[in-house]
Formats: C-alpha cells, sequence, structure tokens
C-alpha cells in the first residue's frame, strides 16, 4: 500500500509496515495493560482507604518492630529491584546480553525476598488470629481487606518474578532484544509503584504506638 501525501497539509497516511505510534506493538500492550491494571488496584486502595475512613474502631496492629521495619526491609528490596532493572535494560540496550541477563538475576533475587518476608508476615499475622473475616483488633474488615490488597500485590510480585526469569533464560540465549527485556522493566516497575501507594496506607498509617493491639 502506498504511503499518500495531504495535498498543501504536510502530513501523510500511514502506509503499514512500521509501528503507527512510534513505539512497539509489545510496549504498547503493555502500557494498555498497566493502564488496566493500575485502574483495578486504584479500586482496591480506594475501597481500603474508605472503609478505614469510615471505620471507628480501624485495627493497628503493627509495632515498629519488627513489622515496620520488616516492611521497611521489603519495600527497600523492592526499590533495590527497581536499580537492578534499570541497569538490566541498560546493558540489553548495549548488546551485553549475558550482563543484562545478571542484572535480571538480581532483580528476581530482590523480588523472592520480598515474597518470603511478606510471606512469612502473613503467617505471623494469621498465627495471631487474623483471617479474611474477623481479627483480634478491631474492624472485622480489616481482614479481608488486607489479604485482598497485599495479595493481589503479591500475585504480581510471583508473575513479574517468573516473567523476568523467562526474560533472563531467552536473552541468553538471543531470543529477545533489549525492547523486550524493557517491555519487562515496564511491568516490574508498575509492580514497585503500586507498593509505594500500599506500604504507606497500609503500615504506616496502622502503626500502634500504644505499646498494645
Amino acid at each position: 500500500m502506498a504511503v499518500a501525501h495531504g495535498q498543501g497539509k504536510g502530513f501523510s497516511l500511514w502506509g503499514g509496515g512500521v509501528h503507527p505510534y512510534g513505539i512497539s506493538h509489545k510496549k504498547l500492550g503493555m502500557w494498555l495493560f498497566i493502564l488496566s491494571d493500575a485502574l483495578t488496584f486504584s479500586a482496591l486502595i480506594f475501597g481500603y482507604a474508605y472503609l478505614r475512613n469510615a471505620s471507628a474502631n480501624w485495627p493497628t496492629p503493627f509495632h515498629i518492630f519488627p513489622s515496620i521495619m520488616v516492611s521497611t526491609l521489603m519495600t527497600f528490596c523492592l526499590l533495590s529491584s527497581s536499580l537492578t532493572m534499570v541497569l538490566a535494560v541498560y546493558n540489553a540496550q548495549h548488546g551485553r546480553n549475558a550482563a543484562a541477563a545478571k542484572w535480571l538475576y538480581g532483580t528476581i533475587a530482590g523480588g523472592v525476598a520480598f515474597l518470603v518476608l511478606h510471606l512469612n508476615e502473613w503467617r505471623t499475622l494469621i498465627g495471631e488470629g487474623m483471617t479474611v473475616r474477623a481479627n483480634p483488633w478491631g474492624d472485622s474488615m480489616f481482614g479481608g481487606t488486607f489479604f485482598t490488597l497485599t495479595g493481589m500485590h503479591m500475585f504480581h510480585v510471583l508473575t513479574g518474578v517468573i516473567y523476568l526469569g523467562v526474560m533472563a533464560y531467552r536473552i541468553t540465549r538471543g531470543r529477545t532484544d533489549a525492547d523486550g527485556i524493557e517491555v519487562s522493566g515496564l511491568y516490574w516497575h508498575f509492580v514497585d509503584l503500586v507498593w509505594m501507594f500500599i506500604f504507606p496506607l497500609v503500615y504506616l498509617m496502622s502503626v500502634d504506638m500504644g505499646g498494645g493491639h
């Protein structure tokens, strides 16, 4: 199909064979997915914030030590993994595939550390009597909203770890390019960004300053 030029208009019609939006189809697809997923997380975060504000007895089950210290460490793991993801993309763009894979594995390590810490926290809270329908500290809605919001995020981290593992395997064998690594980086940075909203809302605003639950 030939490219047609407008008469005196200074524009041309897309003739196919190129990216009409100036970015790859994979990257466009990931941006659209991130947009839709952001709406899902926004609804969950808004719902949690609304219930918290409406409740006269919202629990504050987290102590500075160990809960806030551990959740801060979890945050550090994700922020560090964002840095290693940037380095993975940088090396992939410069044709250093082995180095890109190394930094991807570093990113995966940060994600796995986050998951281990978070699952251990879940185990501790469940051991203290928290369920999706009840908890020993106040409003029964806390357990359901906490497990839903943090569980949804953990699922995304786990998915990201698997995704990055596949990309690390593929780039070491020349089966993907820098664009593929960059697209996976968009997903990972999104997951990290979501945590930056969850951490202060769920943890820092639920600190028990009185020495008890």
